[in-house]
């Protein structure tokens, strides 16, 4: 887990994610539903696959529309005969696990998971401005002061002598640096994509049968309204 990552306030919308029966939720509310309060378990398909192969251009909302005319449980699920996880809750585990490689595949399904079975959302740094700092700090009886290095020497007349005398200056950086905060929000929009993805395969397929998603999505790129 990203050490960029937080916990937000709940607001009432989120926290009705903690109840067992669900209805009408956005993609960011099933997803924690379903991996954090059903304890879903991510099943990811095996890369070596010759069949997955030839079926990557194939979208998975044909995917899950032909198998529920068909009849057939979603695949990719953990649901068991003696398991209580809900049977909505491995459909959107299945949905999660088929992410497309031009999303993040494997690694981001894992990614949206985590995060949802916590409760979290990808921290994007709010408020984060890079501030000039020292890039050391040296602290004796005194109090704390930037340490300074020598950068050269020059010669100086002082009391009618020449004298050579360091010049010094005190390295700085950027904190927090702005590629930090790029990334952090390059993450952000990666996941926000990723659960768009999630939402659409979702209500494309139509094989909920209580939960019903929503085209309510988290904020995009939220750092533009700061």
């Amino acid at each position: 887990m990203s050490r960029f990552d937080r916990r937000l306030s709940r607001t009432p919308a989120q926290r009705g994610a903690d109840r067992k029966l669900k209805g009408a939720m956005s993609v960011q509310q099933a997803l924690e539903w379903a991996f954090g309060v059903e304890k879903a378990q991510l099943e990811l398909p095996e890369p070596s696959d010759p069949e997955r192969t030839h079926r990557s251009g194939v979208g998975l909302e044909y995917v899950l529309m032909q198998q529920a005319v068909l009849g057939c449980k979603v695949d990719g699920g953990q649901y068991k005969i003696g398991n209580d996880t809900h049977p909505d809750a491995e459909v959107i585990a299945a949905t999660v696990a088929g992410l497309p490689d031009s999303l993040g595949g494997k690694r981001m399904a894992i990614r949206v998971a985590e995060l949802a079975r916590a409760g979290l959302t990808p921290d994007w740094m709010p408020g984060a401005v890079p501030r000039c700092v020292p890039v050391e700090m040296k602290r004796n009886r005194y109090g704390d002061r930037a340490l300074s290095i020598v950068v050269g020497t020059e010669r100086v007349l002082a009391r009618r002598k020449w004298r050579t005398v360091e010049v010094r200056a005190c390295p700085v950086t950027y904190f927090p640096h702005p590629q930090q905060i790029d990334s952090a929000r390059t993450a952000y929009d990666d996941w926000w994509q990723a659960l768009g993805w999630v939402r659409d395969g979702m209500i494309a397929g139509g094989m909920l049968r209580e939960v019903k998603v929503t085209g309510v999505m988290p904020k995009a790129r939220p750092w533009e309204k700061e």
